[in-house]
């Protein structure tokens, strides 16, 4: 069976599409098969990244190992029994298309509660939750004091992955391997800085998830979502000498892939 990776987090603006991409087209470098899927309808920016990817290629004329990325198929209402709810269906039909011939499965799901989004993290076998280092974006996780010291509590995100949880455990699945990935650190060692470390690292021990560094802010993502363009394929496309911010951020890359541990993958990019 394929192993379902959900890239998840109810705020926009954390990097999920970024990360998703990235995450995609290093596991395809790799040498896995990897399907890919966006639950975000309306805006859908993992699948514009891909289709900007499709559309550099051909005018290019090259090749870069790129994932299988599909659309939620259309489900006819009048074939569902009563009580099914159709982005079940349509959600499932897309998991049952991608299994056979992918090694992962890579699910972006949207910055907001949606059905889709409940559905998908009941499937995952990992998730990853970009979050930006602010308190602003913890506050999705979970309630904190005024001084950003006691946790009082979880919040929505962290009830809804609890659930998933529990759906996950009453049907026999092994449990959700959950990292929660540090976007955007600030290179000074700022007090919000070590307060957001203390904070999750507490958190970490009392929901139950993996804390892993993520990507600072560059402009080379921004850069690369025209073309479809990823930090891996730079040199593929006639970039001979990567500036040290580049330099930088494939490493952010390799260490989060690492960091995954997903089954099969030896980091050698």
């Amino acid at each position: 069976m394929a192993h379902i990776i959900v890239v998840g987090n109810e705020k926009g603006g954390a990097g999920k599409s970024t990360l998703s991409m990235h995450i995609a087209t290093a596991l395809v470098r790799m040498g896995h098969r990897v399907g890919g899927l966006d639950l975000d309808l309306r805006q859908k920016t993992f699948g514009r990244y891909t289709e900007n990817r499709k559309a550099f290629l051909k005018q290019a004329d090259i090749e870069l190992p790129s994932p299988s990325y599909i659309d939620l198929p259309e489900i006819d209402p009048e074939s569902l029994k009563t009580g099914e709810n159709i982005y079940d269906h349509r959600l499932s039909a897309a998991v049952a298309a991608l299994e056979p011939g992918n090694d992962f499965i890579l699910i972006d799901c949207p910055g907001s509660h949606t059905r889709l989004s409940q559905v998908a993290h009941s499937l995952a076998d990992t998730l990853v939750t970009p979050l930006n280092d602010s308190f602003v974006d913890f506050d999705l996780l979970a309630k904190i004091d005024g001084d950003g010291e006691k946790i009082l509590g979880p919040s929505v995100y962290s009830e809804m992955v609890w659930n998933a949880r529990q759906l996950r455990a009453q049907a026999g699945l092994k449990p959700i391997d959950w990292i929660v990935m540090r976007n955007r650190m600030g290179a000074q060692q700022m007090v919000n800085k070590e307060k957001m470390g203390k904070a999750l690292d507490r958190l970490a021990k009392r929901i139950g998830f993996r804390v892993a560094p993520g990507f600072n802010e560059r402009v080379v993502f921004r850069e690369l979502f025209p073309r479809g363009l990823t930090l891996l394929d730079l040199r593929d496309i006639g970039v001979k000498q990567l500036n040290i911010s580049n330099i930088a951020a494939r490493q952010e890359l390799r260490d989060l892939i690492k960091e995954l541990n997903l089954p099969g993958v030896s980091v050698d990019f």
